[in-house]
Order: structure tokens, then C-alpha cells, then sequence
């Protein structure tokens, strides 16, 4: 089945950051051949109607015909909590987001959260994403199976804490390798989806955790690793003394086999020198999360000092 989809049409060639407007194509007159599910086809209206008459057309007047957004870093589980009075990261974890999680070892739960946040990001253009889950092995097959009912691209992954969190989001190193590789074994490249290993980030995780999701990480290197980085002036405190051995925040990943091109590492506003340089030299992801950032009071991403260091920015 062929249909023609007519509008004002944005085509992207590469990444406009990089490579600038050149990287985006805009057809005033546009439209997109769509074959059996997927775009067949993008360009001029007129030349693509010429092409295929027979083919049925929807004409969507002036609106914008775009790709899908993706959110490259997000915590489906605190769905039901979105702004809630901004308090400094740590606190905000403790008072809000923690009890949250802890409703998602009720499956049931799990899933009603899962589709809303699936269907809110729809509504809203976004179609792929790369997500959080709780330490509950249901909050993943919960997001799993809501995407995969509704045809989407969706990366995620099991959290991982073995410490400086409460009762019943606590998990140990043998636990974490074992749960998350089982799920792994689940989900991944099945049908649109694909596992994220995910240490919430260092604080929360021993030394032998991290270095347990490395060893999976390193059984499994094409998978994506998610993790926090450098979000708050007071974490980077908290690390420096969690890890006294660690030359800085970066380090308490690397040392454990967690840095590699598949990383993506959340925020990373406030990052020493020698950590944005090993990050762009690896070609790791740093992920921007301006909203985030500014509702707690993060700080600013420096998007031009992290431009000038070359990293992938996501």
C-alpha cells in the first residue's frame, strides 16, 4: 500500500550543528511516498505526484512535515512527577524520584506509566528514545512491550544502584550483571528495540558494580551504556569523595571500563579539562539536557566551549 503525504517538508542530509544549513533541505511544496509503513521517498510535490499518480494523496496544507525528535536521555519512570518543585539533585532524587520508582516493582504500574509516557512523547513528535528504567526488570518489559505495540524505536535499560539509595532500589554487583544481561538477552535488536546498560551514575554504584556492568558492557560493546555525568557542582563533590583514587568524575567510569564510543553521559555540565578532552578523543556522547538543567539549577551547558572540543553532543 502507497499513499503520497503532501506538505511543507524538512529533509536533514547531516548534522546542522556541524555542518550547518547546508545539512537541512526545506521543500515548501514537499512530500513524502510512503510504502508498506515507511518513506519511500522525499522531494518536490510536484515531481513526486508526476511520478505516482495512481498513489492516493493526503494533503496536509502548510504544516510541517518533519522527522520524528529524539529524546536522547530520559526517565520514563518520573513521568507522574514532571515538575515538581525544583530542589537540588540529590534532594530532588530523595524526595521525589525515589519513592516513584519504588511504585514500578507493581508491573501493573509499570505499564499504565509506560504507555502514557509513550503516548505523551507521540503527541509531542517524539518517536525514538533512549531511556531509564527503574532497578525493576517489570519497569523494562514494561517500556519495552508498550513501544514495541506501538511500532517505536526505543532504547532502555534496567538501572543499576547498589548503595546511597533506600530500601527496595538497592540491588548488588552479581545482581545487577545477572538482571541486566537477562534482560539484554530479552530485548535486544528485537524488532525496533535495543538494551541500554545503565548505571544510574558513580554514586550510586559500588567500585564492583561498576566494574560488573563493565564486564557486560565488554561482553556486549554493541550495546549503548547510559550513565550521569558532572550534572551538579555538589555530585561532583560527592564523587571526589566517594572515589579519593579517581583523577575526577570521568575516571570513575573509565577505571571500570565504562568509557567507549557507545557511551552517553548525561548533562556533563561541569567537566574538567582532561574529561572533555578523553571523551572527544574516545567519541563518546555527552547529552544536553537544557530543561533539566535549568528547572534544579544545574548550571548552562557550555555549547560553545564543548563545539570547540569536538565531542558528539546528543
Amino acid at each position: 500500500m502507497a499513499e503520497l503525504h503532501l506538505g511543507q517538508v524538512v529533509e536533514y542530509h547531516g548534522d546542522p550543528l556541524i555542518e550547518g544549513p547546508d545539512a537541512v533541505v526545506h521543500h515548501r511544496h514537499g512530500a513524502l511516498l510512503i510504502e508498506d509503513g515507511k518513506i519511500a521517498a522525499v522531494g518536490p510535490a510536484q515531481s513526486l505526484r508526476a511520478a505516482h499518480p495512481e498513489v492516493p494523496v493526503t494533503d496536509h496544507g502548510a504544516h510541517l512535515l518533519s522527522p520524528g525528535f529524539i529524546d536522547a536521555h530520559v526517565h520514563y519512570p518520573q513521568t507522574a512527577i514532571i515538575a515538581s518543585w525544583g530542589k537540588r539533585l540529590i534532594d530532588w532524587l530523595n524526595s521525589y524520584t525515589f519513592p516513584e520508582e519504588t511504585r514500578f516493582a507493581d508491573a501493573g504500574y509499570a505499564r499504565d506509566v509506560a504507555g502514557r509516557y509513550l503516548d505523551l512523547a507521540l503527541a509531542n513528535g517524539t518517536t525514538s528514545a533512549c531511556s531509564f528504567c527503574t532497578i525493576h526488570p517489570e519497569s523494562v518489559d514494561a517500556l519495552f512491550e508498550a513501544a514495541q505495540a506501538r511500532g517505536m524505536r526505543m532504547l532502555a535499560g534496567r538501572t543499576c544502584m547498589d548503595r546511597n539509595a533506600p530500601d527496595g532500589l538497592r540491588d548488588t554487583a552479581q545482581s545487577a550483571y545477572d538482571q541486566s544481561k537477562a534482560l539484554l538477552e530479552r530485548w535486544h535488536g528485537t524488532d525496533r528495540l535495543s538494551y541500554v546498560i545503565t548505571p544510574r551514575f558513580s554514586p550510586t554504584s559500588s567500585p564492583e558494580q561498576l566494574s560488573a556492568l563493565g564486564a557486560l558492557w565488554a561482553e556486549h560493546p554493541d550495546c549503548l551504556m547510559q550513565t550521569h555525568l558532572s550534572e551538579q557542582t555538589d555530585e561532583v563533590a560527592w564523587v571526589r569523595d566517594l572515589y579519593p583514587q579517581a583523577r575526577d568524575y570521568l575516571d570513575t567510569y573509565e577505571a571500570h571500563g565504562l568509557l567507549g564510543e557507545n557511551a552517553l553521559y548525561g548533562h556533563a555540565i561541569h567537566l574538567e579539562p582532561r574529561e572533555a578532552a578523553r571523551i572527544a578523543e574516545i567519541g563518546a556522547a555527552l547529552i544536553h539536557c537544557p530543561t533539566s538543567n535549568s528547572f534544579i539549577g544545574s548550571g548552562l551547558f557550555d555549547w560553545p566551549q564543548r563545539q570547540a572540543e569536538r565531542p558528539r553532543i546528543g
